[in-house]
C-alpha cells in the first residue's frame, strides 16, 4: 500500500475495474474507406478497395481488442478459451494477408439483430469479447446473435468484429447468405439477317 493510499483513506482492497472499451473512431475511420456492404455499395461494381486499407482497417480493430485485452504483456484469458486473443491473432493474420474486400455484414444487418432485454439478463451473464457483465452497464445494450440463443454481446463489441467478418466470433458460423451472382442475361435469337450470309 503506498503512502497516498494510506494518506487518502483509500481502502487496501479495491474492486477491480471493469475493461475499458477503446476509442473506435479510428477504426471506423478505416472502416469508411473500404466497407462496401449494404447501403454502401460503390456505383462501379468493379471497384475495390486498396489493399493498405483493408490491411489498416483489421489491424487498427487488432489493436484495438488487444488494448481491451490488456496489451501484448497480458496474462492469458480465462473464459470462452481465450476468445479476445482468438479474435485478435485472427485479425492481424487478415492485416497480414488482407482480402480484395471486407466481407463483413451491412449497417442494415446490424441494426436488425436482436436486442435483448435489460429484464431478461442475468447477473452472471457477461460479453464474451470484453468479460464485462451485462448488468454493469445501466442501459446495457445488447444483442443476440442468430447462431444460438445464447450467444450475446455488448453491441459495442461485437459491431466491429461483424463489419469485418460475417461470422459469429464463438463458433465461427456464417450470419449471412451470400446473394447468389445474377443469372448470366438470355441470349434472345437474334433477328435473321439476310444480309448476313
Amino acid at each position: 500500500m503506498s503512502s497516498y493510499d494510506v494518506e487518502h483513506n483509500v481502502p487496501a482492497e479495491q474492486k477491480e475495474q471493469p475493461r475499458r472499451r477503446p476509442d473506435l473512431s479510428t477504426f471506423f475511420g478505416t472502416l469508411d474507406l473500404v466497407d462496401t456492404s449494404g447501403s454502401r455499395q460503390p456505383q462501379n461494381a468493379h471497384s475495390l478497395p486498396l489493399p493498405r486499407d483493408v490491411s489498416a482497417a483489421y489491424r487498427n480493430l487488432a489493436n484495438a481488442f488487444d488494448m481491451m485485452r490488456g496489451g501484448a504483456g497480458a496474462a492469458p484469458e480465462e473464459g470462452h478459451e481465450g476468445l479476445l486473443e482468438q479474435l485478435v491473432e485472427s485479425l492481424m493474420q487478415s492485416a497480414e494477408h488482407p482480402p480484395t474486400e471486407v466481407q463483413g455484414v451491412s449497417d442494415e444487418f446490424i441494426e436488425q439483430l436482436e436486442r435483448v432485454p435489460k429484464k431478461s439478463l442475468k447477473a452472471d451473464q457477461t460479453c464474451p469479447i470484453c468479460s464485462n457483465p451485462f448488468l454493469e452497464d445501466p442501459h446495457p445494450l445488447v444483442v443476440r446473435l442468430s447462431c444460438h440463443k445464447d450467444h450475446m454481446f455488448d453491441l459495442e463489441c461485437i459491431q466491429p468484429w461483424l463489419k469485418l467478418n460475417p461470422t459469429c466470433p464463438l463458433d465461427r458460423k456464417v450470419l449471412v447468405k451470400k446473394k447468389a451472382p445474377p443469372p448470366p442475361p438470355d441470349e434472345e435469337e437474334a433477328d435473321y439477317d439476310e444480309m448476313y450470309a
